[in-house]
């Protein structure tokens, strides 16, 4: 599962720094060594942190004890404009070099120290970091004839990266009190036992790091352990370190020294220590009851949402054995919170932004909240608001205010570094928009449906606020590495050992149109890019998205590929009796690729019908099914 999501990045990240001690050259082993699935990705000995960039986890916790080297992750983070221009203004030259080696960097901004750490590091000799007893940097320069001291692409990728991970400058037992969870997965490459002449490289610190020292980092692996995390440590192949750890899985591997003025001496042995989570363990949300941490789910006006039978999909769910899951149409996404509270890995994936937005909020993130103080900032005036919002859709759904509103809190989302953040101050102005609007639909323009009740009068602000605080709320880790994404069903490629497929229902006697309904927050949600608009009709809707869902024909080949695409996992589908493919076909179609189809029937009413002369009749109170294949 790890390889097949690192598949999907679109490109490999290269370490910003050169690093003696780096472990670029050992990744294969490491990788081949790591868990299948895990919650957050923590390394508190990060230095180069060459296996954090080629894995791009989604959530991280990263440390060093060195402030000069967390300070330049943290403006790479926050401030890489800026950088690029200091780093910029930085030569190759010898003079130079040392001019800016002595500098004080007590008297430097934030900026210029980074710029500095980057630029000593690419310009001296062999990429080393060593200081003198007085913390100075030493280090002769490097005489390279062309060396990259800014590499803007590598830094802007590198700079996605970092803006979600946390970067902490603190003692790697601090970070781990603090941090490390069940099913973590935690990678210790501390400085090297017996001291060498590469192993002070790795700190950017004048502390060696003693045989005492060893021993506490053994006892904290042990720890770590006992906790159920994972852990993977490289170390020496000396007396000491093979001792601590003999209780563990052990491996030694080949590896070249890079700094070594004798060639003779470049080849070393490294060992690689593998800790896996003691069997006694428990997760803290497993502690606690699923339906207590399902209840915190922010429920959503959604047409077809399995908010109310979402316990008979939980039990389908559970009498098959799997790990990872995937949600092959999230909707509402209640169901992958469901999957997720009961301790599931979970891939969500929805075709609607909107929909693929509130997964990434609840589902992929396992920790981000939006403080609120930051929410109510986002409310204020924004001299960048492009006004889309209140120029397009002016007095069709809401006042001009609430527009402008609208637009100030798009164009303040967009200052948001963190894409979490951004995730739930979206997902919440969608929820504020969905509360605020009769009916919570945009097929109509006015308020012809409003009945005074209590969401209708209260303000838009104020349910944007409230929306932070539901989806807050609802931020939990479930010690797993989720994942959240908006694709094409079938064009999707996930190995997962159950899929839960609940596409829109086709049935001739109504539509299924999500985009028709809901066109609105989810041109909040994409920033109506890739949207064809149609600027003639009443409501400014665009047009929908390409669906084999909305024919029977279609709706029939669409079930046949997907269950063909599957057909190695346990698939589990909901499907409404008054929808077509019928029953009895579903049953045959999926028995062409299943041993063993069951069928559970749930009586259950929609919230409100597809069409208004129909709500009365039988059309909304319906069987549910939810067909179980699998072999």
């Amino acid at each position: 599962m790890l390889a097949e999501l690192n598949n999907v990045k679109e490109k490999s990240i290269r370490p910003v720094l050169k690093w003696a001690g780096g472990k670029r050259q050992l990744i294969p082993q490491l990788v081949a060594r790591m868990p299948d699935s895990y919650g957050t990705y923590l390394e508190p000995f990060f230095g180069g942190g060459a296996l954090f960039f080629h894995l791009q986890p989604n959530q991280s916790v990263i440390a060093d004890a060195n402030p000069e080297l967390i300070n330049l992750y943290r403006v790479i983070a926050s401030d890489l404009d800026a950088l690029v221009v200091e780093l910029q203004q930085h030569k190759n030259d010898s003079d130079y070099f040392y001019a800016q080696r002595a500098l004080d960097v007590s008297e430097l901004t934030d900026i210029q120290t980074a710029a500095r750490t980057l630029f000593l590091n690419r310009t001296c000799f062999n990429g080393l970091y060593r200081v003198n007893k007085k913390g100075q940097f030493n280090v002769p320069f490097g005489k390279y004839v062309n060396p990259t001291i800014c590499d803007e692409n590598a830094l802007s990728m590198a700079a996605a990266l970092l803006r979600k991970s946390t970067i902490i400058d603190a003692d790697y037992r601090c970070v781990l009190k603090k941090h490390a969870k069940p099913n973590d997965f935690i990678f210790l490459d501390p400085p090297y036992h017996p001291v060498s002449q590469y192993s002070d490289f790795k700190r950017y610190t004048k502390e060696q790091f003693g045989e005492q020292d060893q021993i506490d980092l053994a006892t904290e692996v042990e720890k770590l352990q006992d906790k159920g995390c994972h852990v993977l440590l490289t170390n020496s192949n000396s007396e000491l370190i093979l001792d601590l750890y003999k209780k563990f899985k052990l491996d030694i591997v080949d590896t070249k020294r890079n700094i070594n003025s004798k060639a003779t001496k470049r080849i070393a042995k490294d060992v690689i220590v593998t800790v896996t989570p003691a069997k006694h363990y428990a997760s803290t949300f497993l502690q606690a009851s699923y339906q207590e941490q399902l209840s915190k789910y922010p429920p959503t006006r959604f047409m077809g949402s399995k908010n109310k039978i979402i316990e008979p999909i939980q039990q389908a769910i559970a009498s098959q054995p799997c790990e990872r899951v995937l949600d092959l149409f999230s909707g509402s996404g209640v169901v992958s919170y469901m999957l997720k509270a009961c301790g599931k890995q979970v891939i969500s994936n929805d075709y609607m932004a909107f929909s693929a937005l509130i997964t990434k909020a609840l589902i992929e993130n396992n920790t981000v909240t939006l403080p609120l103080a930051m929410a109510q900032s986002l409310l204020e005036a924004n001299s960048a608001s492009d006004h889309f919002v209140e120029q397009t859709f002016n007095d069709l759904y809401f006042t001009r205010s609430e527009n402008q509103l609208i637009d100030n809190i798009r164009a303040n989302i967009k200052t948001l570094e963190n894409p979490y953040t951004q995730a739930i101050a979206t997902s919440a102005l969608v929820r504020a928009c969905f509360k605020k609007r009769p009916r919570g639909i945009f097929t109509y323009v006015g308020n012809r449906y409003n009945d005074g009740r209590k969401d209708l009068t209260t303000s838009l602000a104020d349910h944007f606020l409230i929306a932070v605080k539901a989806l807050n709320d609802a931020v939990f880790d479930n010690g797993k590495n989720n994942s959240a994404f908006r694709l094409d069903a079938l064009k999707t490629e996930f190995s997962p050992d159950l899929v839960y497929i609940d596409p829109p229902y086709y049935s001739p006697h109504s539509d299924n149109e999500y985009v028709r309904r809901y066109h609105f927050v989810e041109g909040i949600a994409c920033d109506w890019q890739g949207v064809e608009m149609q600027w003639e009709t009443k409501t400014r809707k665009f047009k929908s998205y390409p669906t084999p869902f909305n024919t029977r024909k279609g709706t029939y080949e669409a079930f046949d590929t997907l269950f063909s695409m599957y057909r190695h996992s346990t698939l589990v589908v909901s499907y409404s009796s008054n929808s077509q493919p019928t029953k009895d076909e579903m049953l045959e179609l999926l028995a062409t690729y299943k041993s063993k189809v069951e069928v559970v029937s749930v009586n259950h009413r929609y919230s409100f019908g597809n069409q208004r002369h129909k709500v009365q009749n039988n059309n909304n109170a319906v069987s549910e099914y939810i067909f179980i294949a699998s072999d």
